[in-house]
């Protein structure tokens, strides 16, 4: 059984960690290089995402998936009912990955061009790529795995902060979806 992806994300870190303390970053030459590592790293991500877009409009999986979607953590709202296709569905997850990539690029470029912060350059060339290998969408998409089991949609929300996943579980037992119906919560449909 191999090691979980938040185990050798924490190994991969302090070992960089320890790496980068022996890299002379005051050398501009190093520091260029190390600027281009980060930047291949997110062209390559980039071009995961696009190539499992494309997978994505190819299959055009138009099977339907309904679940409930649990209120968010801490609101007064009843959990709603989502009606979707399989392809809208993998379609918002890969939005949702470019979002938080994005996101990683802009607190990096912070951390770098304001803060001047270079260590964290040389680990966030290897843990957003590592992450994008291992996503559900790129394990389905682009290595072929079979959607069953834990690759069954819609899939649990990864483990936030101490691994707590905010607001609840995704419920698709069939119980959980006529007991939404009933009562009118939600009913979205994703177009």
């Amino acid at each position: 059984m191999a090691p979980s992806p938040q185990i050798t994300n924490l190994i991969i870190i302090i070992g960089m960690m320890q790496i980068s303390k022996k890299i002379p970053f005051d050398d501009p030459n190093i520091l260029l290089g190390v600027r281009i590592l980060y930047l291949v790293s997110n062209l390559i991500i980039l071009a995961i995402y696009q190539y499992i877009g494309m997978q994505i409009a190819k299959k055009r999986d138009m099977a339907t998936l309904k679940y409930v979607e649990p209120a968010p953590m801490g609101s007064q709202e009843e959990p709603k009912l989502i009606t979707t296709t399989i392809q809208k569905y993998d379609e918002s997850q890969l939005r949702s990955l470019r979002k938080s990539q994005l996101m990683g690029i802009g607190m990096m470029c912070v951390m770098h061009l304001y803060f001047k912060y270079t260590n964290p350059l040389l680990i966030q060339s290897i843990i957003p790529l590592k992450g994008a290998f291992e996503s559900n969408l790129a394990k389905i998409h682009l290595f072929g795995q079979l959607a069953t089991g834990d690759m069954k949609r819609p899939w649990k929300a990864a483990g936030g902060m101490m691994g707590m996943a905010g607001g609840g579980e995704i419920k698709t037992d069939k119980a959980s979806i006529e007991a939404a119906e009933r009562s009118g919560r939600g009913g979205v449909k994703e177009e």
